[in-house]
């Protein structure tokens, strides 16, 4: 399967400034095709883009979303076919509707979805939504991260509106608000393909420490009867038992997230499965996990103030924050141990917390998550 980055973004969102600051960065060691899209007869960014060695197939004159669904789906079939790339690389017109082209792609055989991004302009989000709805919400609505491009040029205010009104169209997606001239390609390109969650690798490193016998794990097996268990559970009790959980967690992310002020968002356990498993109960059953994306401002003595409330219950905390100054903190804690030092920016400010029977809305105190 060939991987598809998709990189969508409103007109002059930065899109292909994006891409300028990835190839080099992310890009650099594999074989990377580009299929740009203008609106215009003529397309202007494809020349810059192929000073830098990349292979660009432009598809100019209309929308691949709207009047060149034929000739998109043939460009696609054609790079696959010609360059066998490792990558292809998606930058749709700033007009066209991301659902669209999601739906485009994924009818073409041989291709996988590896990120779906969306850059948007922080200093003009608020009026293009107003004014543009359906085609700039639809950008937003079906990411799974977006991109804040000029965010060093807007107040505390402006951002937290934005946030606000990117979170009222899509609650689930990662949003990147820290400016790209302080953090790198890879960090960036962490948040678009969704590999830098805190929740997740703060999960692994619990599990790590948890070794079961075999045995003790329940097979999970498909087929047309539905689900089974080698314990002899009820047919498809397992199944209903993850469907419950997952319904669960929606409803108690909308809880903790009612009333937060703009530019906080909270994730409440992950998409993924952990297998591992206390007496036939999955980790999951037993470890609660809480991620909060925040543009919240600490010093180095308000954290450690934050830090030191933290129940007993608490099994890790880890994060990155910016403090007053625009610096960043990097903060790692146990039960009984505690460690702060500066580290590198992150895409947004990001806390997790891990233990059991965590009460989010003590979490959310600790950390003036308000």
């Amino acid at each position: 399967m060939t991987k598809v980055d998709l990189i969508s973004g409103f007109l002059g969102a930065g899109k292909t400034t994006l891409i300028q600051k990835l190839l080099p960065e992310v890009y650099k060691n594999q074989k990377v095709v580009l299929i740009e899209n203008e609106f215009g007869e003529i397309g202007i960014d494809g020349s810059f883009l192929k000073e830098t060695g990349i292979i660009v197939n432009e598809i100019n004159s209309g929308c691949i979303c709207c009047t060149l669904q034929g000739d998109f789906r043939l460009a696609l079939m054609k790079v696959v076919e010609d360059y066998h790339p490792d990558i292809i690389l998606i930058e749709p017109s700033g007009v066209g509707k991301l659902s669209d082209i999601l739906h485009l792609v994924a009818s073409v055989e041989g291709l996988e979805i590896h990120s779906q991004s969306t850059v948007v302009d922080a200093n003009r989000a608020l009026i293009y939504h107003k004014n543009f709805g359906e085609f700039f919400d639809d950008q937003i609505q079906n990411a799974t991260c977006i991109i804040l491009s000029r965010t060093q040029e807007i107040n505390q205010e402006k951002l937290e509106n934005d946030l606000a009104m990117i979170h009222e169209l899509n609650d689930h997606v990662r949003v990147v608000t820290t400016p790209w001239s302080d953090i790198t390609g890879e960090t960036l390109y962490e948040a678009m393909v969704g590999s830098a969650s805190f929740i997740d690798m703060t999960i692994h490193e619990l599990e790590k420490h948890h070794h079961h016998d075999e045995e003790d794990h329940c097979d999970h097996h498909h087929d047309h009867e539905g689900c089974h268990c080698k314990h002899h559970h009820e047919q498809g009790h397992e199944c209903h038992h993850h469907h419950e959980k997952h319904e669960e967690r929606e409803e108690n992310i909308t809880k903790a997230n009612q009333g937060l002020s703009k530019g906080n968002h909270i994730h409440i356990g992950t998409e993924e499965k952990h297998h591992h498993h206390h007496d036939g109960l999955d980790a999951d059953d037993i470890f609660d996990a809480i991620g909060i994306e925040t543009v919240q401002r600490y010093s180095h003595r308000e954290l450690e103030e934050a830090l030191a409330q933290l129940p007993e219950t608490i099994l890790r905390a880890k994060g990155i924050v910016q403090d007053h100054e625009g610096n960043w903190f990097f903060f790692d804690y146990v039960p009984g141990k505690t460690d702060i030092r500066q580290g590198k920016p992150a895409y947004t400010g990001l806390i997790t917390v891990i233990g059991t029977n965590v009460d989010v809305e003590k979490m959310k105190e600790i950390f003036r998550i308000h």
